[in-house]
């Protein structure tokens, strides 16, 4: 089970929507394209996905995603069973999905992501793509820390990232 991550085709579908759900670390917008989760953004969000791009607002859309948020918020939930569509370059769609493999209440670093991937020397490039990644939580960019375990950069804010370490255990 899990996450089936594929890659997009081209540009995002014109079929998508969007719902909106609350949260502990503030609004969430879930963009469904095609009955596959294309973004999950917290509200102001560097980097992240374009809202004029989410389609109409349909609070009805990926239900089983939010039942998953919920669970996952209440300490219930460890791993998202998804089927998510990423639109990326092929290097983002490497590391999107090394991100992927990062554990519930583990963290990894960029350098690590970096040699996963086959690209040693793309440390920063790796955080580059990190801080594009359209669906936070589920591909989880918020276990990705500096070296020696220092909290670096996060698009939705060092606050959230150090909010999301916490709830999984992996910020004492």
């Amino acid at each position: 089970m899990g996450l089936t991550l594929r890659p997009g085709t081209g540009a995002p579908s014109t079929g998508r929507r969007h719902a909106l759900v609350d949260s502990p670390i503030g609004p969430l917008a879930l963009v469904d394209e095609d009955g596959a989760l294309a973004a999950l953004s917290v509200e102001g969000a560097r980097q992240g996905p374009v809202p004029a791009s989410f389609g109409p607002r349909d609070d009805d859309a990926l239900p089983h995603v939010r039942a998953q948020l919920d669970e996952y918020f209440a300490g219930r939930l460890t791993e998202f069973e998804a089927d998510v569509v990423l639109h990326g370059t092929p290097f983002q769609q490497r590391v999107w999905r090394a991100l992927a493999g990062v554990g519930y209440g583990t963290t990894a670093t960029y350098g690590r992501i970096a040699r996963e991937i086959g690209a040693p020397r793309a440390a920063q490039a790796v955080g580059a793509a990190n801080g594009r990644n359209p669906v936070s939580l589920l591909v989880p960019c918020h276990r990705v820390v500096g070296a020696g375990g220092r909290l670096t950069g996060y698009a939705g804010g060092m606050a959230r990232k150090e909010f999301l370490l916490r709830l999984e255990g992996a910020l004492l």
